[in-house]
Formats: structure tokens, sequence, C-alpha cells
């Protein structure tokens, strides 16, 4: 008889054992709660929300509410059951939390093809024809060494620095200039120039902006090569000028001449519709970060689709160690999910439960794995943990990742993201249609 694991019963662990069992296939779910604790975690209960109640906007023309749609067509327990205990949040899907997990629990504890066992998972267990590792941000030290192990020590993160990132869309292309240092590459940066006036503007609004008190979890020594910005700029004037905005090197082509300061922004995908702040790894508040950051006037009017932190996250890079399928490239009958994988946010850690355990049930039935297509928010999402990259930044559901109307120019950006859920959606159902068959 074919066995299954899977570690952790986070959202996405939960939904990866829930959609083994749900394709009758026994699995064995690990959860190291209640007999070993994290230290944002208060109870034993599964899928339990450690942070907001909040999974994110309903609209579809929303990155969040988008993928829960097509999480509810791939017959997602967590959408369900946050929808069955849903509290008033406007525009956002928010829950009752201990009975969102309260009922997770019941559901997952009284399964027949789910055998609960209660305990830390130490080493990856050898003993079973398909493993799924869920074990989330906070992934136990003992269970880290051995996913180093396994992965490679150098793909796997301890500590998140995670860098803004805008949409392109919104960035004014006329303050700046494409551009390598030294004239090396081909013009993959955008650099966002400042007058000496503007960034002093910037420093002093920097020096003075609101920060995110730490957490007991997320107290680490900041590395030398991610410093928070606000700390690089607390060391002197100057400083910022020959670290993240530097400017040598840079030659402004309408000037002839090298810029005071710039800032760079790097394609976070193909397509560069996603450009990321490079070296702009912060602490500060997310209304502090819009409102200082659109200080540099290719900024001035900017979408930030991820907002910057630095906290304890255990990530794997997913682009060097997994197949879009969540498997692992050396060792295909190992899945991973969750955001161990690189996804941020609640709907995204679960959907990618989802998948996993989709793929786990066609191993086990020796029929091939599968990949959600491009259109769709979990096929973007999952596309981008894994296709080819240096670094891999988490990254949470939005509509940049998606490619563009075929065919289709539309000036309205609300019309854009609803013609693109749209075609989502549809080509959900037909790839659902496709798994069933």
């Amino acid at each position: 008889m074919a066995k299954v694991a899977v570690i952790g019963a986070g959202l996405a662990g939960t939904e990866a054992a829930y959609k083994i069992a749900e394709g009758g296939i026994d699995v064995d779910l690990y959860e190291m709660r209640p007999e070993k604790n994290t230290p944002a975690h208060r109870t034993g209960y599964f899928a339990e929300l450690v942070c907001s109640n909040s999974l994110g906007g309903k609209e579809i023309t929303t990155g969040a509410g988008l993928l829960k749609e097509e999480m509810k067509l791939l017959g997602s327990i967590v959408v369900k059951t946050a929808e069955k205990h849903s509290v008033p949040a406007g525009g956002a899907l928010a829950v009752d939390r201990e009975k969102f997990s309260k009922e997770i629990t019941d559901i997952l504890e009284n399964h027949k093809h789910i055998n609960v066992i209660r305990r830390e998972i130490e080493k990856i267990p050898e003993n079973y024809d398909v493993v799924i590792i869920a074990t989330g941000p906070l992934t136990s030290e003992t269970l880290s060494k051995e996913i180093q192990k396994l992965t490679g020590a150098e793909h796997l993160y301890f500590y998140d620095a995670i860098a803004p990132t805008v949409d392109a869309e919104t960035v004014d292309f006329t303050k700046g200039f494409w551009g390598d240092r030294y004239s090396k590459g081909e013009g993959d940066y955008f650099n966002c120039t400042l007058t000496e006036e503007e960034y002093e503007v910037f420093y002093n609004e920097l020096l003075k902006g609101e920060q995110v008190p730490l957490k007991d979890f997320e107290r680490a020594v900041f590395f030398e090569g991610c410093l928070p910005i606000e700390e690089i700029a607390k060391r002197g004037k100057q400083t910022l000028l020959f670290g993240p905005m530097k400017p040598v090197g840079l030659v402004d082509p309408k000037t002839g001449k090298q810029p005071f300061a710039v800032v760079q922004l790097r394609k976070e995908n193909k397509e560069g519709t996603l450009l990321s702040m490079v070296g702009f790894q912060t602490k500060l508040k997310y209304p502090e970060q819009k409102r200082i950051f659109r200080l540099i006037p290719a900024l001035r009017n900017a979408t930030f689709v991820r907002l910057g932190s630095i906290h304890r996250n255990t990530f794997i890079q997913s682009q060097k160690v997994l197949k879009p399928t969540l498997q692992m490239k050396t060792y295909p009958h190992i899945l991973f999910a969750g955001q161990i994988t690189g996804v941020e946010g609640y709907a995204a850690s679960a959907a990618t439960g989802i998948l996993a355990g989709i793929n786990a049930v066609k191993i086990i039935k020796g029929k091939e794995t599968v990949v959600p297509p491009e259109t769709t928010m979990l096929g973007g999402l999952v596309r981008y943990i894994t296709e080819p990259k240096d670094e891999l930044q988490p990254m949470n559901p939005n509509f940049a990742l998606l490619p563009d109307l075929k065919g289709k120019k539309v000036k309205d950006k609300r019309k854009r993201k609803l013609l693109k859920a749209e075609r989502a959606l549809e080509d959900m159902k037909r790839f659902v249609k496709e798994i069933n068959t």
C-alpha cells in the first residue's frame, strides 16, 4: 500500500493532506504542536493564523481575491472554512480565527484517510513513497538543518530581507535611465535619479521614518549584506551614496554626467512588469515606506505590489531546487509547499498546498504531474518561484505575475485586471476538468 507523509499542518499542509485524503489515499500528517511550539503560534490547532485574521481581498480584481476563487475551483478546504467563519472586514475575507482553525482541525482529525501524528519530525522520513514538506517560515532548527542537507546549504535562507517591488506600469521612466554600472550587461537596471536637493529631502525623511518593532522571534543580528536601508542611513549622510544609492559607474545619457544619487530597479520577472528596489530592504512601517519612497521622483506615483521587510523566515531557493510541479529536481518524490517555497501570504501558502496534494496523488497513481496554466494566479506564482533567476525573493499574488492579454490593449487598469481574472478562471476551470479525467 502506498504511503504518503505531509510534514506540517499549517495552511499548506492542511490543504495538501486534505487533497490527498479526498483522493482516497491514506496520509500521515505530522504536526509538532502542541508538543513543541513555535515563538509565533499560540494553539495546537491546524491552519492557525499567526498574524492577521484576514486572507486578503475578496474581489477578483485583487491578487488574493482571484487566487481564492481559483482555490475554490480546486476544492480548497481553507477557503470553504474561511467563508463559513467569516467576520465583517469590508472588501477582505477575514475570519474568526479560533473557529476557523478548530473546524479544520476537527475535519482532518476525523477524516478516515488521515492519520494525525503529533510529534516533531527531525529527519526527512525515508519510508514513504511521497513526502510533502510544508513546515512554513518557522521551521524548527533541527529540521532546517536536514532541509539544508537535502537542498544544499546555499539554497536555504533563514532571514528574509525583502526589498519593495513596484508595478512597472506606475514608474515614471522619464525620471531616470536604463543602464548597468560601467556599461556591463544589457541595461537590466532602471536608474531612478535624484539631484542633491532631492537626496537631501529623501535622506532626512528616511531618518525620521517610523519603524516596525521587532518581535521576539525576529530578533536577529542584521547581516552587513542585508542591512535595512534606514540602518545604513544612520551611519552618515554619505553612506547611502557609497552603498545602495551609489551613482558610480553610471552616466545619464540625457546629461552625459553621473547623477548625484540613484535608486536602481531590477526586473523581477522576464516580462519586466515587476521591478524591485535594489538594496532597499527595510523595517519602516508600510505607510512610511510608501510616503518616503515616493519622494524618489521616478516613484512619485508608484504602486507597491510588495513592501519591504526583514524578518525570520525560512525558505528555499525554489528556482534552483524545485520543478514547477513543486517536486524536487533531485528527489521527485519529495515536494515542498507553503511559505517555505518563497510564496507570501495565507492564500498563496494554502494554494501551493493544494497543488502539492494534487501532484502527490498523481505520483501515487502513476500519472504525470501537472502545472496550472500560467494565465492563472496559482500558475503565475508557481512560475515565478521556479523560473531561473539568481536569487528568489518571496512573492505574494498580484496581477503583474500574469501575462498580457493577447491582441487586446486595455488602458483602464481595473478593466484590464477584470479581463485577466476572467481569463484565469476560465483556464482554471479547464485545468480542473483535465486533472479530474
